[in-house]
């Protein structure tokens, strides 16, 4: 099955929101996890599907303290909690001083979630450049989506960007996985930033299907993601831009998989709660 993994350029925040409501919206079964080696926070933001606050010590950091006796699928999941409305998660370690001890796991994690039947992985892997360990999770991943906001300081060092992404994980891997673009953009002027940005990359010389689409920036959307309003959370342009990008991204990695020789199945469940 699937590994997505999904990072921030410099300056697009909103990495786990992204990754949280893709995941929720995700068209197979998935498990959203946490990576991002700087903290997580997913313990402190969603309730489990009792309704009560997630175990902030069960996930990356007590699967880590496992994983010396072995990784495997199975262990994955003694890990991972399960949220309202179905979505499983793995939450992330409590801040960068934990990653020290964990630069030894990424690629056997990465091989673990490859392994998991039935499943894809969205992964919230945080800013890339900031810790280099984590390369060895995002050189397994099927598709490396990267998160810019449609300002023209960021904008005009993409192409660079994303070239210099590829060539850290082509050290890992000879066939590196592809780089795709997802803007995060203002509700009002969503659809015209999207284009903005393919202008802005194909008139550079870049290659205007770097981008995959966009999510839209939706403070009340975001919001209702995390439980703290009462409505409905599928009518909110936040999960109708995540639905589009859903359907874009599995696309893309299904695609790439028959071309690898590798096919995925598509099991009868839904993970979404939206």
């Amino acid at each position: 099955m699937a590994l997505i993994a999904l990072a921030a350029d410099k300056g697009a925040p909103g990495v786990t929101t992204a990754a949280t409501a893709l995941a929720a919206v995700w068209p197979r079964h998935a498990l959203l996890a946490e990576c991002d080696a700087a903290g997580g926070d997913l313990a402190y933001r969603l309730p489990s599907e009792q309704g009560h606050p997630l175990d902030a010590g069960r996930g990356l950091l007590s699967l880590g303290v496992a994983a010396r006796r072995g990784l495997d699928a199975p262990r994955i999941h003694e890990h991972t909690q399960r949220l309202v409305g179905g979505l499983e998660v793995l939450a992330g370690i409590g801040g960068a001083e934990q990653a020290s001890g964990l630069t030894w796991l990424w690629e056997p994690l990465a091989q673990a979630f490859g392994s998991l039947p039935g499943t894809d992985v969205i992964a919230d892997c945080g800013r890339v450049g900031s810790y280099p360990p984590i390369n060895g999770l995002l050189a397994a991943a099927d598709l490396v989506m990267l998160l810019v906001r449609p300002q023209l300081d960021q904008v005009a060092h993409l192409r660079d960007r994303v070239a210099t992404l590829t060539a850290a994980l082509a050290e890992r891997t000879p066939a590196p996985p592809p780089v795709g673009v997802v803007v995060i953009a203002e509700a009002k002027r969503f659809r015209k930033a999207i284009a903005e940005v393919r202008r802005v990359l194909s008139a550079s010389g870049g290659a205007p299907d770097l981008v995959l689409g966009g999510l839209a920036h939706d403070v009340r959307g975001a919001e209702l993601l995390r439980g703290e309003w009462g409505g409905r959370l599928d009518r909110t342009l936040l999960i109708r831009s995540a639905r589009e990008l859903a359907a874009t991204v599995l696309a893309r990695t299904d695609h790439g998989a028959h071309q690898r020789g590798r096919h995925a199945q598509t099991p009868e469940t839904e993970s979404s709660p939206a």
